[in-house]
């Protein structure tokens, strides 16, 4: 049984993982490497209207041999509009990205241990998990682990503004505590009693609200913000998809062996 598990896990964990570095070395990481150019000022996000924007169509002239104001924001501006492939420091590193790719074997070999002892659990409660609900509970791993949390603290980069890292990570463990149980009581519970519990398991975390610092600033620019944890979260669905498949299509594999 524990060989069973430990199997089940460490392989479908890995080849998760593993699948998880190459997309967010793809898609992730020059987001994440563009955002610390601004975090550490090699480049300047100018958010500013032009003074001209807010006057009242009236432009005055510049002085003899004196260059247009709007000259320097123009070249800052197509500067900062550069393709990634332009920008200084972002590209193939080795030693960086082998790490990146052995970090995600790692951890996502720890969620396929959690993810192959809750189906374990089920079983022994007599609920029968095939490869194909397999990806329902990947999916279920996926809410309680990404996106729950992610609603009132999306996924940020260097550089943004945020709240003690103490208290964001009591309200996250909390979240994927309860968004966890929540979970279990809607897909196992019986009756309304266990079904109103899982709702406010659910909802509680967001309705106490997750820590956020009292103003936000920061010189990542916001658009890149966005690309990142729609990208994150993109990742992420995806993956934990994979990661439910292989978890339950090996589990089942075992238990016909």
């Amino acid at each position: 049984m524990l060989q069973r598990l430990l199997t089940s896990a460490l392989i479908a964990g890995a080849a998760a993982g593993l699948i998880a570095a190459l997309l967010q070395l793809v898609f992730v990481q020059p987001v994440l490497l563009h955002a610390e150019l601004y975090e550490g000022g090699e480049r300047t996000h100018f958010a500013a209207a032009s003074e001209h924007d807010h006057g009242h169509g009236e432009e005055a002239a510049p002085d003899e041999g004196e260059a247009p104001a709007e000259a320097p924001a123009a070249e800052a501006a197509g500067h900062d509009h550069a393709d990634a492939g332009e920008i200084p420091g972002i590209g193939f590193d080795a030693p960086r990205d082998g790490l990146s790719v052995l970090f995600s074997i790692m951890v996502y070999a720890g969620y396929g241990l959690i993810l192959v002892a809750a189906i374990a659990l089920a079983e022994n409660a007599g609920h029968r998990v095939t490869a194909r609900q397999g990806l329902l509970w990947g999916l279920a791993g996926y809410i309680a682990v990404q996106l729950a949390p992610a609603v009132g603290l999306s996924p940020e980069l260097p550089g943004m503004a945020a709240a003690d890292i103490n208290a964001r990570a009591v309200w996250w463990v909390a979240t994927v505590i309860a968004s966890a149980v929540g979970l279990w009581l809607i897909a196992f519970g019986k009756g309304w009693g266990a079904w109103i519990l899982a709702i406010v398991l659910l909802a509680a975390p967001h309705v106490i609200g997750a820590p956020h610092p009292h103003e936000f600033t920061g010189p990542t620019p916001p658009e890149l913000a966005a690309q990142f944890a729609g990208r994150a979260l993109g990742v992420g669905l995806a993956v934990w998809a994979l990661l439910g498949l292989f978890a339950a299509s090996l589990w089942s594999r075992g238990r016909t062996a």
